[in-house]
């Protein structure tokens, strides 16, 4: 949180601004924020006047049990032939504003292909939701109202210098257009992609493209790297190595008898990542994976748009070799709940697969002289 935000939070009454507070209290703690900000008492209060709690919404935060799916049922259900196809048609459709983005900020093509097409479906489908009730209902919410808050309030500067409509409709979380941004993003990195003079995240693809590239190059995309890369590992490889914790140069990979699938290793530092374990897929993480962790925090989703991108690029199908069968959500939350007993930040309790929960159970293997990486998800 910004510390000029924090400290107006600071200076309004507890009991208005707390999440769960009565709606009229929580109201008129938002409205105090966002006229310390200098948002005019007037259009704050049109704006906040007919906020409402959007059930909806609530149950789409708790049901988000296709994270919970493993890498290779997650990958095939999300990557098609006909979203392959639709991409190569889209890439050639705006080959000029993709070049563009290559030309500015070193990312692939196939980078923002696979986010306009897992967000959106290329645009097709942009979300219902009205967003400042999304907004407005998660900020409410006590789960994350430390995200949510700051995202409404954006909301509200939109609406306040006339960006924002209150019949804007999105994603549940409050994303808008065809890349799915939340408001602090849109007003730090939107951007007139099409050359029309005004910004149009919903309607136009070259402003969403170009707004999606400007967001990832100021998140640390590291021009012209690749983000990850299908490889080869040998069976007698010490796992402990292994992970995302765990980067070696190209050269030392090569040593350990690591080497690229289709292409050379990358001359950079990079990571094993093994998203099923050492008899599942294998792939090369470089810094730019680490990037899209700033967009989705699923290492699922992480993994399976990153690596949707190199097929867009023209990458083969990656080897789903033979893992062994993985944990169900249930046992997946009966898992990080011991693991928790035992001292460790797995990043919450909720029967995905993070790379924190991956990092204790490779270190409760190594004390308890099993192989690493042996197959949990």
């Amino acid at each position: 949180m910004r510390l000029t935000a924090l400290l107006i939070i600071l200076a309004t009454p507890l009991a208005a601004q707390d999440c769960g507070a009565p709606l009229p209290d929580f109201k008129a703690g938002l409205l105090a924020e966002a006229t310390a900000m200098g948002i005019a008492a007037q259009t704050a209060d049109a704006f906040l006047s007919g906020a409402q709690i959007d059930p909806a919404v609530l149950r789409a935060d708790q049901a988000q049990g296709v994270f919970q799916l493993d890498f290779v049922t997650f990958s095939r259900r999300l990557i098609s032939a006909s979203r392959l196809d639709a991409g190569e048609a889209m890439g050639a459709r705006y080959t000029d504003t993709f070049d563009r983005i290559e030309a500015q900020h070193g990312i692939p093509r196939g980078v923002l292909l696979a986010f306009w097409a897992f967000e959106t479906d290329y645009g097709a489908i942009q979300g219902d939701f009205n967003t400042r009730d999304a907004l407005f209902t998660l900020a409410h919410d006590c789960r994350r109202p430390e995200l949510f808050r700051p995202e409404l309030l954006a909301a509200l500067q939109l609406y306040a210098r006339g960006d924002f409509d209150l019949a804007t409709t999105g994603a549940w979380a409050g994303e808008i257009g065809q890349v799915q941004m939340l408001p602090r993003d849109i007003i730090a990195h939107a951007v007139d992609g099409d050359g029309d003079g005004r910004i149009n995240l919903k309607g136009s693809a070259p402003d969403a493209l170009m707004s999606g590239a400007a967001l990832l190059s100021a998140l640390g995309w590291r021009a012209n790297e690749p983000a990850l890369q299908e490889i080869i590992v040998q069976k007698n490889l010490d796992w402990s190595r292994t992970g995302l914790d765990h980067q070696l140069s190209a050269a030392d990979w090569a040593d350990l008898g690591v080497a690229g699938r289709n292409a050379p290793l990358a001359d950079l530092p990079g990571a094993v990542l093994l998203p099923m374990g050492r008899n599942g897929p294998a792939f090369m993480a470089y810094h730019n994976f680490t990037v899209y962790f700033e967009w989705n925090q699923s290492l699922t989703y992480v993994t399976t748009a990153a690596y949707f991108a190199t097929r867009l690029a023209g990458a083969p199908i990656y080897d789903a070799g033979n893992a062994d069968p993985g944990l169900s959500g249930e046992q997946m939350i009966q898992l990080q709940e011991k693991l928790t007993a035992l001292g460790y930040d797995v990043g919450g309790i909720d029967g995905i697969l993070g790379e924190k929960t991956r990092e204790a159970v490779q270190t409760e293997q190594a004390r308890l002289g099993m192989p690493g990486q042996r197959r949990i998800c």
